[in-house]
């Protein structure tokens, strides 16, 4: 893109066709300022294709940078064609979590980007994902739901180094049933909001949670804007099956299906600070 030029329509990554690509923004944007954004349409979809067999081809290695993109980004896999068929189906057999990883796309890279939210997660990653990079970015703007979600399966993320300044209706950053990833160096202004919850989302439409919220780092990020009465900065087993939809995944001998709880476990959380 030249400098400055503005995107004003949805873009949509696709499948391996559109891997290895990366776009460059220059200072441009994408997406209509104080326009709302829904889940279903986001500002960018970078998500698998489903063939006519019903297999999922992932996308690889996609770096966006120097975007500010107004509304949302989400990355998906298994499930992005807008139903949860896949997942259910697959969440009730072994090996569900390499299954979904292969499935969705991973080396996505967001670098100097500014994500204004209007609506809608401002960055959404979805089940199976692997290793997404947000560095160096600004996530500011309003939505009701968290700044950034790290889904069921997802894997191996990082989120380091950028602001996030969002005004959310819950937590800044859900990691739901996501391992293995760094949440580093980042400055938070919470506006008397929670922090980071690590939990596992059982029996949400359906589909069992094999993997727990474990083996996360988080580390070194500067907590503003918190609460004084509860200042909740980084709360494991946040959830452990208090939600009325749990039981809508039993019957099966995997993961949530057994056992509600969020069972987070070898999470290293250390040298977070709240002026």
């Amino acid at each position: 893109m030249t400098n400055g030029q503005s995107i004003l329509r949805p873009i949509v990554l696709e499948g391996p066709q559109a891997s290895h690509l990366k776009l460059d923004c220059n200072g441009g944007s994408i997406g209509q300022p104080n326009s709302p954004v829904h889940a279903s349409s986001p500002t960018v979809m970078i998500r698998s294709e489903k063939s006519e067999n019903g297999k999922w081809r992932a996308v690889n290695n996609v770096t966006l940078r120097n975007c500010h993109i107004f509304g949302a980004v989400r990355v998906w896999g298994m499930g992005a064609d807008g139903s949860y068929d896949d997942l259910r189906l697959s969440s009730r057999q072994a090996g569900h979590t390499t299954r979904v990883q292969e499935a969705a796309p991973h080396n996505v890279r967001l670098e100097q980007v500014r994500i204004t939210a209007h609506g809608t997660i401002p960055l959404y990653v979805g089940p199976g994902v692997t290793r997404l990079i947000l560095e160096d970015s600004t996530l500011d703007g309003r939505t009701s739901a968290t700044a950034i979600y790290l889904d069921a399966e997802s894997a191996d993320n990082t989120i380091h180094n950028n602001r996030i300044l969002t005004r959310t209706g819950r937590e800044m950053i859900a990691v739901d049933g996501s391992a293995g990833n760094t949440i580093s160096g980042n400055r938070f202004d919470l506006h008397g909001k929670p922090g980071i919850y690590l939990y596992r989302n059982c029996g949400e439409r359906g589909v069992i949670r094999h993997q727990t919220p474990s083996n996360n780092i988080i580390e070194n990020n500067n907590f503003t804007g918190a609460s004084w009465l509860r200042p909740r900065l980084v709360v494991e087993n946040a959830r452990n099956g208090r939600r009325s939809y749990c039981s809508a995944d039993r019957g099966y001998p995997f993961g949530s299906s057994v056992d509600d709880r969020d069972n987070a476990t070898g999470n290293t959380v250390r040298n977070n600070r709240r002026p």
